[in-house]
């Protein structure tokens, strides 16, 4: 198929929104199933059954602090010139509780997390006690409710605690192992082939010969795939020649999707368009977005492709804002900031400028080009503008952190 020109509409649409190429990716994609794994193993995976808890917890009745636990009334008017005498009769460890009752007018000590004793309602601090003896403790202020965790106060057994579709961060894990849980079902990973194109591109620790580049995309892009918890199949690199991009993809087996850089945009060279337009499939050409618009989604033999363009930060922010929505299924997360500074706008596309972070405030970074890869790096934030928007000093933008 030839390439679209003004006079040839093309079989596929062009210029299609953010929205669009992020919900047509996603369709694309395939249902990655589920497995279990061990709580321990779990981090970053996503959750993909409720969770409900096996226990209670607290299990019982505790103390929030180390003091003693006595009836709350045998303590009114308890101070530093008034203080109560009370009978100390045992003690309440975690692990293990005091078995008696306590009477009126006597305690028992308790360390944190310690069950109550039968007949104890409430806590005094142990810095608010002089002891008198092993026996007896006198108290320098009232002893509060406040401080006892009632059984069941964080969840009970059986209530549903943890929804499916929740990413497992590490106070989930410790929170899913607290509910009782050894094991959690979880998505599957994605496992994702990556390809970086290009005659320029070169691996690092190669020397450079001019108009060469090293392969930053095949480490940046793997870093971000596995950030968003997915299983890399790394492809390596492919010169710009039809049979190597087709040797390449060869060894795509068994990846649920091929995630390439380079070789979609105009030029006589960009083979990886060329190969998805005459011999596979095409769901949409370019993005109405700045950096990245050269970016492509289609198929080859059945497997899903999306091809990143080559500029290093038009190929990471392309990454950011649809691929890793797509792929983890979570939305794109944003911010209210003010602008310190204008932001350009862009008649026909939806800009993504690199901006810094600076008391609350947004600035822009101020070099915006394609290449400038180190603005990435120093950058905090992408500042949304959405086509023909204008932004001013003082109004307020969405921004993705970086």
């Amino acid at each position: 198929m030839p390439l679209p020109t003004s006079s040839t509409p093309p079989a596929f649409p062009m210029h299609v929104s953010v929205e669009e190429a992020r919900a047509m990716l996603a369709a694309l994609l395939p249902d990655p199933g589920t497995e279990t794994v061990a709580v321990a193993q779990a981090l970053g995976r996503v959750l993909a059954g409720d969770l409900a808890a096996l226990v209670s917890h607290p299990s019982a009745t505790e103390s929030a602090l180390d003091g003693i636990a006595c009836r709350e009334a045998d303590t009114r008017g308890a101070g530093p010139d008034t203080p109560v005498l009370l009978k100390v009769v045992g003690e309440s460890r975690a692990g293990e509780p005091f078995t008696g009752e306590v009477g009126p007018g006597e305690c028992v000590r308790i360390y944190t997390g310690a069950p109550m004793a039968r007949g104890t309602d409430a806590i005094c601090p142990v810095e608010q006690l002089r002891d008198q003896g092993l026996d007896a403790v006198e108290l320098l202020r009232a002893a509060s409710p406040g401080d006892v965790r009632a059984e069941g106060g964080d969840f009970r057994a059986g209530e549903v605690v943890m929804r499916a579709g929740l990413p497992l961060t590490s106070p989930r894990l410790a929170l899913a192992t607290a509910l009782g849980h050894a094991e959690v079902r979880v998505r599957r990973r994605l496992r994702v082939a990556l390809l970086s194109t290009g005659d320029e591109v070169v691996a690092p620790g190669t020397p450079l010969r001019a108009g060469q580049v090293y392969d930053s995309n095949s480490v940046g892009l793997g870093a971000m795939l596995r950030e968003a918890g997915c299983e890399v199949v790394p492809l390596g690199h492919a010169p710009d020649r039809p049979e190597a991009l087709e040797d390449a993809i060869a060894r795509a087996g068994g990846a649920d999707v091929l995630l390439t850089s380079g070789g979609v945009s105009m030029g006589k060279y960009d083979f990886m368009r060329d190969l998805l337009i005459d011999q596979g499939r095409v769901s949409f050409w370019k993005v109405r977005m700045r950096p990245g618009g050269p970016a492509l989604l289609g198929g080859w033999k059945g497997l899903p492709v999306f091809g990143l363009p080559g500029n290093p930060v038009s190929s990471l922010v392309v990454f950011h804002v649809i691929v890793r929505p797509a792929l983890t299924g979570q939305p794109v997360q944003t911010l209210h900031l003010r602008a310190a500074t204008p932001f350009r706008t862009l008649s026909d596309k939806t800009a993504f400028w690199r901006a810094t972070i600076t008391g609350g405030q947004v600035s822009d970074y101020g070099q915006q080009g394609s290449g400038v890869l180190r603005s990435l790096s120093d950058a905090d934030a992408l500042v949304i503008v959405p086509e023909g928007q204008k932004v001013e000093a003082g109004d307020e933008v969405d921004v993705i952190l970086l």
